[in-house]
């Protein structure tokens, strides 16, 4: 199984800076993760998490700061460090008139992938949604889109996996697939960075959790021993200590 391919995925980012006039949306963050290992971030909205997504992905360059894969520095290379990353946001960047399978090909082509048609057939069977290949996706509920759109992610084996409210209009069942899901693609150690406001999935995935407000960490640390009710209560002070 594809899904659960082995590889090396250290991704570091330091001090990391995007300014919007003179917004500070990315202010100063730093961090290094190890392969297999999965950061949680919570944070208001306007926090500027999903900046840093972007800048993680390729999409958007910093102002200031780097990031790097296995020490090797990204920026000057974007084009090919998308090549690395896979990107699923609550948008799932597909076409609602294609299903699934013609929307999986195009992206393949977009990665010039070879082999395309076994990588397809693989992601219909590894995420479940053989049943649904050959139906438009703006027809599919919710949950198949959002399987939908994690192969996409996934269709090129990226090292690493931003995941940017991806729970968003999830029904239970859906939201404990992705769940799996994801636990099973950190065993394969490919390395994840997930954004969500959901406490109790973000904390039962991560490894390591940070709080980000107004561009800033203004918590790191492990997730071990952390319970979900304790958490909450340490979420909210923090963001009164920081609010004006």
């Amino acid at each position: 199984m594809w899904i659960s391919i082995r590889m090396t995925s250290r991704l570091e980012a330091k001090g990391l800076v995007r300014r919007f006039s003179r917004l500070r949306a990315v202010d100063g963050i730093t961090f290094d993760l190890q392969a297999g290992e999965l950061l949680t971030i919570f944070g208001p909205n306007g926090a500027g998490k999903t900046t840093l997504l972007n800048i993680l992905a390729g999409v958007m360059c910093p102002d200031e700061g780097q990031v790097l894969l296995d020490g090797n520095v990204v920026v000057g290379s974007e084009r090919q460090w998308r090549k690395e990353v896979g990107l699923v946001t609550h948008q799932t960047m597909l076409y609602d008139r294609l299903t699934a399978v013609e929307n999986l090909s195009f992206y393949s082509k977009l990665f010039s992938l070879e082999d395309s048609e076994r990588r397809i057939r693989d992601a219909l069977e590894d995420l479940k949604i053989k049943e649904v290949a050959d139906q438009p996706v703006g027809s599919l509920s919710r949950g198949f889109q959002q399987r939908i759109a994690l192969a996409r992610a996934l269709l090129h084996d990226p090292k690493i996996l931003l995941l940017d409210e991806p729970y968003i209009g999830l029904d239970l069942y859906a939201s404990r697939l992705l769940r799996d899901l994801i636990s099973q693609l950190k065993d394969g150690e490919r390395t994840v960075v997930l954004v969500t406001h959901n406490f109790g999935q973000g904390l039962e995935l991560a490894d390591r959790i940070a709080i980000q407000v107004s561009g800033q960490f203004i918590f790191t640390g492990s997730s071990d021993g952390v319970e979900l009710t304790e958490f909450e209560e340490f979420y909210c002070r923090k963001i009164e200590e920081v609010r004006p």
